[in-house]
């Protein structure tokens, strides 16, 4: 009898094990048989890190060095808080001469963390493929509460409106990219909350964003997804409750009309942090207004995915093909 059970207890969990393999297995077949396709995840963090573990996955090089042919130009200021100098870092191809298109790469971190060299991978990357790139610092939560991050990238697209000529970039190519909180602060810089708030009523340059990229950043803070996330009511710095036109000031889907610029969404339908429904909702808006979208639903992956390679190349190669389209 005791022997019977053992055999079914085995049986049992060879056949769990089976089921596991073929579930870790099956994103990297799909991803052969349709390669045209967004890469297909793991649906959690912890089987996505342990598809790292065991080399069914690769972790993009989140610090590449910079290629031969490209120039670094760091710790620019743009802006001064008190005292606290607030910087920019460039990349450009060597031996240009024309004015480039310039892509503006904006960390995320929760509004609380975060550098300007975590998007080294793209910023290198992009440099090589013909464009300038810079990436910007913002203040944090812990330097100050809401408007304070918002106002900093508007400031330094402003700054980057009146210095093209000595950077050598074109500043009427301008996108802005952003990846989780920076995406929010790209759209909102992007989508015109400076004039709409009264912080800006134009830029000096008489300029304009061109393109804006949102990898799965926060739209509208008012949901209910805004009210409850601890790190939304941690950046804004009271609860919905004491202050909801705070939310609705800071949430970029406030500004949608149908003057702003193109937008390229990408986001992981398993992501627990910032809900699907965020972008799904600016999708539907922005067509409804007749914006030019490109929406890319990347199945199975949560938050921070662009940190697997195979999704950083696919993320790569849509944002290549939008640049082409609106900024070359």
């Amino acid at each position: 009898m005791r022997s019977k059970i053992f055999k079914r207890i085995l049986k049992g969990l060879l056949l769990v094990f089976l089921l596991f393999c073929l579930a870790m297995i099956t994103p990297r077949i799909i991803g052969f048989l349709f390669p045209e396709k967004p890469p297909v995840g793991y649906h959690s963090e912890i089987l996505s890190y342990m598809a790292v573990g065991v080399g069914l996955e690769k972790l993009a090089d989140l610090e590449p060095e910079i290629p031969e042919n490209v120039e670094e130009i760091k710790d620019v200021e743009y802006k001064n808080v008190n005292g606290k100098t607030l910087q920019m870092d460039f990349y450009r191809p060597k031996n240009v001469h024309e004015p480039l298109p310039l892509l503006v790469f904006i960390h995320g971190g929760g509004w609380k963390s975060g550098k300007r060299s975590d998007y080294l991978v793209y910023l290198a990357s992009f440099a090589q493929k013909g464009y300038i790139t810079a990436t910007v610092s913002y203040r944090l939560k812990k330097d100050s509460i809401y408007p304070a991050a918002v106002e900093d990238v508007t400031d330094a697209v402003d700054w980057l409106f009146r210095n093209g000529e000595k950077y050598g970039y074109d500043s009427d190519r301008i996108a802005l990219i952003g990846g989780s909180a920076g995406a929010h602060l790209a759209m909102l810089a992007g989508y015109g909350w400076g004039d709409a708030t009264g912080y800006k009523t134009t830029n000096s340059a008489g300029h304009r964003v061109k393109a804006v990229v949102d990898i799965y950043g926060p739209v509208d803070l008012t949901t209910e997804y805004g009210r409850n996330q601890s790190l939304v009511t941690g950046f804004i710095g009271h609860s919905f409750e004491e202050k909801p036109e705070l939310y609705r000031e800071a949430s970029p889907a406030v500004y949608l009309k149908n003057s702003i610029p193109p937008t390229l969404i990408l986001h992981g339908t398993s992501d627990k942090l910032v809900p699907i429904s965020q972008s799904d909702s600016l999708k539907n808006r922005l067509d409804k207004l007749g914006v030019p979208c490109k929406y890319y639903r990347v199945p199975l992956w949560p938050h921070s995915m662009d940190i697997a390679q195979r999704v950083n190349e696919f993320a790569q190669e849509k944002m290549e093909t939008f640049f082409e389209e609106y900024l070359k």
